[in-house]
Protein backbone atom coordinates (compact mmCIF):
# COMPACT_ATOMS: atom_id res chain seq x y z
CA UNK A 1 0.00 0.00 0.00
CA UNK A 2 1.36 3.38 -1.01
CA UNK A 3 0.22 6.58 0.61
CA UNK A 4 0.59 10.23 -0.24
CA UNK A 5 -0.37 13.27 1.85
CA UNK A 6 -4.04 12.97 2.85
CA UNK A 7 -6.80 15.10 1.39
CA UNK A 8 -8.15 18.16 3.20
CA UNK A 9 -11.15 16.34 4.64
CA UNK A 10 -10.38 12.74 5.62
CA UNK A 11 -14.00 12.36 6.77
CA UNK A 12 -15.22 11.50 3.26
CA UNK A 13 -13.67 9.48 0.45
CA UNK A 14 -13.93 8.82 -3.26
CA UNK A 15 -12.83 5.25 -3.95
CA UNK A 16 -11.78 4.76 -7.57
CA UNK A 17 -11.35 1.52 -9.42
CA UNK A 18 -8.53 2.12 -11.89
CA UNK A 19 -8.31 -0.61 -14.53
CA UNK A 20 -11.15 0.00 -17.01
CA UNK A 21 -12.61 2.89 -15.02
CA UNK A 22 -9.87 5.49 -15.25
CA UNK A 23 -7.87 3.87 -18.06
CA UNK A 24 -9.06 2.26 -21.30
CA UNK A 25 -7.77 -1.25 -20.60
CA UNK A 26 -10.67 -3.71 -20.73
CA UNK A 27 -10.53 -4.80 -24.36
CA UNK A 28 -6.75 -5.09 -24.32
CA UNK A 29 -7.11 -7.42 -21.32
CA UNK A 30 -9.62 -9.46 -23.31
CA UNK A 31 -7.08 -9.95 -26.10
CA UNK A 32 -4.34 -10.95 -23.64
CA UNK A 33 -6.61 -13.48 -21.91
CA UNK A 34 -7.94 -14.89 -25.19
CA UNK A 35 -4.45 -15.53 -26.54
CA UNK A 36 -3.37 -17.06 -23.25
CA UNK A 37 -6.33 -19.44 -23.10
CA UNK A 38 -5.66 -20.56 -26.66
CA UNK A 39 -1.97 -21.15 -25.92
CA UNK A 40 -2.95 -23.32 -22.95
CA UNK A 41 -5.35 -25.39 -25.08
CA UNK A 42 -8.67 -23.83 -24.04
CA UNK A 43 -11.28 -22.44 -26.41
CA UNK A 44 -12.83 -19.52 -24.55
CA UNK A 45 -14.69 -16.81 -26.41
CA UNK A 46 -13.83 -13.13 -26.16
CA UNK A 47 -17.45 -12.57 -25.15
CA UNK A 48 -17.14 -14.82 -22.10
CA UNK A 49 -13.79 -13.32 -21.20
CA UNK A 50 -15.20 -9.81 -21.39
CA UNK A 51 -18.03 -10.77 -19.07
CA UNK A 52 -15.47 -11.92 -16.49
CA UNK A 53 -13.12 -8.93 -16.62
CA UNK A 54 -13.05 -7.36 -13.17
CA UNK A 55 -12.55 -10.62 -11.30
CA UNK A 56 -9.16 -11.49 -9.87
CA UNK A 57 -6.98 -13.45 -12.30
CA UNK A 58 -7.22 -16.85 -10.63
CA UNK A 59 -10.95 -16.42 -10.10
CA UNK A 60 -11.41 -15.49 -13.77
CA UNK A 61 -9.66 -18.66 -14.94
CA UNK A 62 -11.59 -20.82 -12.47
CA UNK A 63 -14.87 -19.28 -13.64
CA UNK A 64 -14.19 -19.79 -17.35
CA UNK A 65 -12.58 -23.25 -17.46
CA UNK A 66 -13.76 -24.77 -14.19
CA UNK A 67 -10.36 -25.23 -12.60
CA UNK A 68 -7.26 -23.33 -11.60
CA UNK A 69 -4.48 -23.09 -14.16
CA UNK A 70 -1.60 -20.82 -13.27
CA UNK A 71 -0.15 -21.16 -16.77
CA UNK A 72 -3.10 -19.17 -18.13
CA UNK A 73 -2.56 -16.43 -15.55
CA UNK A 74 1.13 -16.30 -16.36
CA UNK A 75 0.35 -16.27 -20.08
CA UNK A 76 -1.99 -13.35 -19.66
CA UNK A 77 0.58 -11.42 -17.65
CA UNK A 78 3.21 -11.97 -20.34
CA UNK A 79 0.91 -10.85 -23.15
CA UNK A 80 -0.54 -7.99 -21.15
CA UNK A 81 2.74 -6.19 -20.47
CA UNK A 82 3.33 -4.87 -24.03
CA UNK A 83 -0.38 -4.05 -24.37
CA UNK A 84 -0.31 -2.05 -21.15
CA UNK A 85 2.09 0.42 -22.73
CA UNK A 86 -0.69 1.33 -25.20
CA UNK A 87 -3.28 2.10 -22.53
CA UNK A 88 -4.40 5.69 -22.08
CA UNK A 89 -6.41 7.40 -19.39
CA UNK A 90 -9.97 8.30 -20.35
CA UNK A 91 -10.68 11.93 -21.16
CA UNK A 92 -11.43 14.00 -18.05
CA UNK A 93 -9.97 11.57 -15.52
CA UNK A 94 -7.40 13.96 -14.04
CA UNK A 95 -9.92 16.80 -13.97
CA UNK A 96 -12.45 14.62 -12.12
CA UNK A 97 -9.91 13.51 -9.53
CA UNK A 98 -8.61 17.01 -8.91
CA UNK A 99 -12.11 18.50 -8.73
CA UNK A 100 -13.07 16.03 -5.99
CA UNK A 101 -9.79 16.42 -4.12
CA UNK A 102 -10.08 20.22 -4.20
CA UNK A 103 -13.51 19.89 -2.59
CA UNK A 104 -12.04 17.95 0.32
CA UNK A 105 -12.56 14.29 -0.55
CA UNK A 106 -9.85 11.74 0.21
CA UNK A 107 -9.04 10.05 -3.09
CA UNK A 108 -8.24 6.33 -2.95
CA UNK A 109 -7.24 4.14 -5.88
CA UNK A 110 -8.68 0.66 -5.40
CA UNK A 111 -7.53 -1.80 -8.07
CA UNK A 112 -7.06 -5.51 -8.60
CA UNK A 113 -4.04 -4.75 -10.77
CA UNK A 114 -0.49 -5.80 -10.01
CA UNK A 115 2.10 -3.52 -8.46
CA UNK A 116 3.58 -2.95 -11.93
CA UNK A 117 0.16 -2.03 -13.35
CA UNK A 118 -0.50 0.39 -10.53
CA UNK A 119 2.83 2.15 -11.03
CA UNK A 120 2.21 2.54 -14.76
CA UNK A 121 -1.39 3.70 -14.33
CA UNK A 122 -0.51 6.26 -11.67
CA UNK A 123 2.09 7.76 -13.97
CA UNK A 124 -0.39 8.02 -16.82
CA UNK A 125 -3.10 9.60 -14.67
CA UNK A 126 -0.67 12.07 -13.11
CA UNK A 127 -2.57 12.90 -9.93
CA UNK A 128 -0.38 11.36 -7.23
CA UNK A 129 -0.10 14.70 -5.45
CA UNK A 130 -3.80 14.59 -4.53
CA UNK A 131 -4.22 10.83 -4.00
CA UNK A 132 -4.42 9.87 -0.33
CA UNK A 133 -3.90 6.10 -0.68
CA UNK A 134 -3.53 3.27 -3.17
CA UNK A 135 -4.76 -0.26 -2.44
CA UNK A 136 -4.25 -3.16 -4.84
CA UNK A 137 -4.55 -6.93 -5.02
CA UNK A 138 -1.40 -7.52 -2.97
CA UNK A 139 -3.09 -5.90 0.06
CA UNK A 140 -5.95 -8.42 0.35
CA UNK A 141 -6.57 -12.15 0.20
CA UNK A 142 -9.85 -12.19 -1.75
CA UNK A 143 -10.45 -10.33 -5.01
CA UNK A 144 -13.62 -8.63 -6.23
CA UNK A 145 -16.53 -9.27 -6.00
CA UNK A 146 -15.47 -9.92 -2.39
CA UNK A 147 -15.55 -6.64 -0.43
CA UNK A 148 -12.03 -6.97 1.00
CA UNK A 149 -10.30 -4.46 -1.27
CA UNK A 150 -13.00 -1.83 -0.78
CA UNK A 151 -12.79 -2.23 2.99
CA UNK A 152 -9.00 -1.93 2.77
CA UNK A 153 -9.43 1.32 0.83
CA UNK A 154 -11.67 2.75 3.56
CA UNK A 155 -9.28 1.61 6.28
CA UNK A 156 -6.40 3.32 4.48
CA UNK A 157 -8.02 6.74 4.96
CA UNK A 158 -10.07 6.06 8.09
CA UNK A 159 -13.45 6.64 6.45
CA UNK A 160 -16.72 4.84 7.25
CA UNK A 161 -18.70 3.18 4.41
CA UNK A 162 -21.56 5.68 4.57
CA UNK A 163 -19.08 8.53 4.01
CA UNK A 164 -17.65 7.06 0.82
CA UNK A 165 -18.64 6.60 -2.80
CA UNK A 166 -16.93 4.20 -5.17
CA UNK A 167 -16.67 4.50 -8.95
CA UNK A 168 -16.21 1.35 -11.04
CA UNK A 169 -16.84 -0.08 -14.48
CA UNK A 170 -17.79 -3.70 -13.81
CA UNK A 171 -20.56 -5.54 -12.00
CA UNK A 172 -17.82 -6.95 -9.75
CA UNK A 173 -16.83 -3.44 -8.66
CA UNK A 174 -20.45 -2.69 -7.85
CA UNK A 175 -20.98 -5.93 -5.95
CA UNK A 176 -17.77 -5.48 -3.96
CA UNK A 177 -18.76 -1.95 -2.99
CA UNK A 178 -22.29 -3.00 -2.07
CA UNK A 179 -20.97 -5.83 0.10
CA UNK A 180 -18.74 -3.29 1.88
CA UNK A 181 -21.69 -0.96 2.46
CA UNK A 182 -20.42 1.66 -0.01
CA UNK A 183 -22.58 3.33 -2.66
CA UNK A 184 -21.16 2.70 -6.13
CA UNK A 185 -21.38 4.74 -9.31
CA UNK A 186 -21.04 2.71 -12.50
CA UNK A 187 -19.26 3.89 -15.64
CA UNK A 188 -19.92 2.25 -19.00
CA UNK A 189 -16.24 2.49 -19.93
CA UNK A 190 -15.80 -1.26 -19.51
CA UNK A 191 -18.54 -2.13 -22.00
CA UNK A 192 -21.13 -3.16 -19.41
CA UNK A 193 -24.64 -1.83 -19.90
CA UNK A 194 -26.40 0.60 -17.60
CA UNK A 195 -29.08 -2.01 -16.90
CA UNK A 196 -26.56 -4.59 -15.71
CA UNK A 197 -24.69 -2.09 -13.57
CA UNK A 198 -27.92 -0.91 -11.95
CA UNK A 199 -29.17 -4.47 -11.42
CA UNK A 200 -25.91 -5.21 -9.60
CA UNK A 201 -26.58 -2.27 -7.27
CA UNK A 202 -25.09 0.85 -8.88
CA UNK A 203 -26.78 3.96 -7.49
CA UNK A 204 -26.09 5.92 -10.70
CA UNK A 205 -24.50 5.25 -14.08
CA UNK A 206 -22.55 7.58 -16.37
CA UNK A 207 -20.91 7.04 -19.72
CA UNK A 208 -17.38 8.02 -18.73
CA UNK A 209 -15.35 10.10 -16.25
CA UNK A 210 -15.88 13.29 -18.24
CA UNK A 211 -19.66 12.87 -18.10
CA UNK A 212 -19.50 12.25 -14.36
CA UNK A 213 -17.44 15.42 -13.92
CA UNK A 214 -19.99 17.44 -15.89
CA UNK A 215 -22.78 16.18 -13.63
CA UNK A 216 -20.76 16.17 -10.41
CA UNK A 217 -23.05 18.61 -8.60
CA UNK A 218 -26.06 16.32 -9.05
CA UNK A 219 -24.23 12.98 -8.71
CA UNK A 220 -24.11 10.77 -5.61
CA UNK A 221 -20.70 12.33 -4.92
CA UNK A 222 -22.47 15.63 -4.17
CA UNK A 223 -23.86 14.24 -0.92
CA UNK A 224 -20.30 13.81 0.30
CA UNK A 225 -19.37 17.31 -0.79
CA UNK A 226 -22.45 18.72 0.93
CA UNK A 227 -21.92 16.64 4.06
Amino acid sequence: MTQSPPAVNPGAALVLDVDGTLLDTVYLHVVAWWESFLAAGYEVSCLDIHRSIGRGSSDLVQTLVGREDESVVEGHDERWQPLRERCLAFHGVADLIRACAERGLSIVYCTSGSDEDVEDFRRKIGCDDVVAAVVNSSDVESSKPAPDIVRAALDAVGVSPERAVMVGDSVFDVRAAKAAGVACIGLRTGGISERELRESGAVAVYGNPSELLQELSTSPIARLLDG
